[in-house]
């Protein structure tokens, strides 16, 4: 489990956080928050005690966080490891899977090796690589998850815009990336 002589590296949850948390930078990756709040709490308030930089990542800033990874690491000038955490969702039976999450850490990993960071641990790559072969049916895979499912079983609203508004790709490409812990470290 021990990633730490890659430079971009990729896990689960909080248990994923703690494997991981030695990064410089820790993107924190959930794109439908479907019973994520407990899950993704929990995360920021790791990543609080951390002495990491810390953002929040999806689909639709995947170049964005990527492009601010490689200004801080011009900034720091020298290699900058990063740890991307799929907050992923859990139920009574322990942490799940949450496809969304993995696809969107692939969309940022690749937009990360697009720019020359690419020293990959395998659970990066795999993410990365599930993400190029399947970004051309994210809407159907996204909206037909279990999370999807989940959150029209608990929801009013029409689960169809907030998948597609979840699936568009660097729809927030201009975005300001912020990070959650001042960046003078």
């Amino acid at each position: 489990m021990d990633q730490s002589t890659y430079q971009v590296r990729f896990d689960w949850g909080s248990a994923g956080f703690r494997r991981l948390a030695s990064a410089d930078i820790v993107v924190l990756v959930d794109v439908l928050e479907v019973q994520a709040d407990a899950d993704a709490a929990a995360l920021r308030a790791l990543a609080e005690e951390s002495s990491a930089l810390v953002c929040e990542g999806s689909l639709r800033n995947a170049s964005a966080v990527a492009e601010a990874i490689l200004q801080e690491q011009v900034r720091r000038d020298r290699r900058t490891s990063v740890s991307l955490i799929a907050v992923g969702d859990s139920d009574d039976a322990g942490p799940r899977f949450a496809l969304e999450d993995s696809l969107a850490a692939g969309a940022i990993i690749e937009a990360l090796i697009a720019r020359g960071i690419d020293h990959t641990s395998p659970e990066a790559m795999v993410a990365a690589e599930a993400f190029r072969g399947l970004r051309g049916a994210l809407r159907h895979l996204i909206s037909a998850s279990g999370s999807a499912r989940a959150l029209r079983a608990t929801s009013k609203n029409s689960v169809a815009v907030e998948t597609m508004i979840a699936a568009a790709r660097d729809h927030d490409a201009e975005q300001h990336v912020r990070w959650s812990i001042h960046r003078a470290r």
